[in-house]
């Protein structure tokens, strides 16, 4: 029976180590939502680069407009869109936060979008929305594949925007905000935002020597926005990395606060039973004692 001391006891071990799991979760989760944070703090002095040469650029005559209207196909009228999520659970309402507000945002595009979602889960909310789904890709499992899954997002989009499926490039991803609370977000990345090429280009060079682009400058300002994109998806990856490490040691946290509660329980529960059964011993000792016929 459950409530004898060998069914306790049994219950006792089973929690234990499933405690010993969560905590070794958490603890797996706060490294890595360090390894994702170094990894876009290291990415700022890169992206501060890429944004000065692009400041350069657009100092050209005529070259802010050539950007923000050539490099789309303008024909085409179909917004594409990233949803970052993640491949494995125990992460709380992380997917259903950032699959909800992509819906919803996307809910005001005039054509229907076409959607690729980063992670199993995030896929399956995204179809149960009714979301037209263009593919998905796997969650990086580190900070060194999360270069792979740029690489392939970039490929994908460009193929689509050269074949005038889609005219721009919008992400969603969770970010994280302070401890283990995110809240989630969206970049869109093209077309180019002209007011944004008008602040590059009026950004005041760091020295006094302002640098020139030689040789054929759509060629290096293509280059740069590729850099750009490349940039911008991989801080996105990585903070929404960071975002679902911290869901889940938030959700690793409660778990653990709820087995400790429910051992502290099961022990009271434990010794309760052992009493009652050594006293139910003595009793049964003390009676055969009176019952013996006194000399």
């Amino acid at each position: 029976m459950s409530n004898t001391t060998e069914g306790l006891r049994r219950k006792i071990d089973s929690a234990t180590d499933l405690q010993s799991v969560v905590r070794t979760m958490k603890a797996l989760a706060a490294s890595s939502i360090s390894q994702y944070e170094q990894a876009v703090l290291a990415l700022g002095d890169y992206a501060r680069s890429v944004e000065l040469g692009l400041s350069v650029c657009f100092r050209g005559s005529g070259a802010i407009g050539a950007m923000t209207t050539e490099v789309v196909n303008t024909k085409a009228r179909a917004t594409g869109a990233v949803v970052f999520g993640s491949d494995q659970g125990l992460v709380g309402q992380f997917n259903d936060v950032i699959a909800n507000y992509a819906r919803e945002t996307l809910a005001t595009e005039p054509v229907q979008p076409l959607i690729w979602a980063v992670g199993e889960r995030v896929h399956a909310r995204l179809e149960d929305a009714g979301l037209p789904l263009a593919g998905d890709f796997s969650v990086p499992n580190s900070v060194q594949t999360v270069t792979q899954l740029v690489g392939q997002i970039l490929v994908e989009s460009e193929t689509r925007l050269s074949q005038g499926e889609i005219s721009g490039l919008v992400l969603f991803y969770n970010r994280p905000t302070s401890g283990a609370i995110y809240a989630p977000g969206s970049q869109r990345l093209l077309p180019l935002d002209a007011d944004w090429c008008r602040q590059l280009a009026a950004r005041p060079w760091p020295t006094a020597n302002l640098p020139e682009v030689t040789g054929a400058g759509m060629t290096t300002l293509r280059a740069l926005i590729r850099e750009y994109l490349f940039v911008s998806l991989f801080r996105a990856c990585a903070e929404s990395l960071a975002s679902e490490n911290a869901s889940r040691l938030a959700a690793m946290q409660r778990a653990d606060t709820n087995i400790g509660e429910l051992l502290d329980e099961l022990h009271l529960s434990f010794h309760r039973v052992r009493q009652g059964g050594i006293d139910e011993e003595l009793f049964d000792v003390i009676s055969g004692f009176e019952a013996l016929p006194k000399r």
